[in-house]
């Protein structure tokens, strides 16, 4: 099943989530108080609606509860932020990752019970949505437009078995240049060096191989 987003906030950041989410074929509902900023989004999103998340009736009323993950990507108005994220974390939203403008207002938002606090100078749209996507990625780092590092936890289909069972290079065209295993990191790790469960695999590659490499042996 498909998971289902909102992304609260259409500004620069809320909207390149929005992109990016939408690009790897999620749900996502599109909010925010500027009409114009909407209807932009309006062939871009699932869903994009008019609101202002600061009043619990409007959250309520668009079944954000249901929905697996919320951004909260609010522009300058801290207030209208922590209100948010507020009502969010009181109707049960399930995960809640919202964007802060600094390290007071990054406090205060984990004090009322955030999940993810990230700061848009540091992180990318893309690279956050990517993480979300997926439980077993840990880490999204864009090399180019095509190519990424990305951290994956080792799950059980890959437990037991050592590189070269696996065949990932061949299959996949991608490469494990690491691994972490709890304060160990094996560097350029040997053909026959066999996963564990839980091991940090850092793997490079295209983004498109990476992708099917984390649809078909990750789900």
């Amino acid at each position: 099943m498909k998971k289902e987003f909102a992304v609260i906030g259409l500004g620069r950041f809320g909207g390149s989530i929005c992109h990016a989410l939408a690009e790897e074929g999620m749900e996502v509902m599109a909010i925010d108080v500027n009409e114009d900023r909407v209807n932009e989004f309006a062939k871009i999103a699932s869903h994009a609606v008019v609101g202002d998340t600061t009043d619990e009736s409007v959250i309520k009323s668009l079944g954000i509860r249901n929905f697996d993950h919320v951004i909260v990507a609010i522009g300058d108005n801290i207030q209208a932020s922590i209100l948010t994220t507020l009502i969010l974390k009181e109707v049960g939203v399930k995960k809640i990752t919202v964007k802060a403008q600094n390290d007071y207002h990054a406090k205060v938002l984990r004090k009322i019970g955030a999940d993810h606090v990230v700061h848009p100078e540091r992180d990318m749209g893309r690279r956050i949505a990517h993480s979300i996507v997926s439980n077993n990625v840990l880490d999204y780092l864009e090399l180019s437009d095509e190519h990424s590092i990305v951290e994956i936890v080792a799950n059980e289909k890959l437990a037991g078995h050592s590189i070269i069972d696996l065949d990932i290079r061949a299959k996949y065209g991608i490469n494990i240049v690491a691994i972490k295993r709890k304060n160990e990191i094996i560097v350029s790790p040997q053909a026959n060096e066999k996963i564990q469960f839980d091991d940090i695999l850092i793997v490079i590659g295209a983004d498109v191989d990476i992708n099917r490499f984390e649809k078909k042996v990750m789900s």
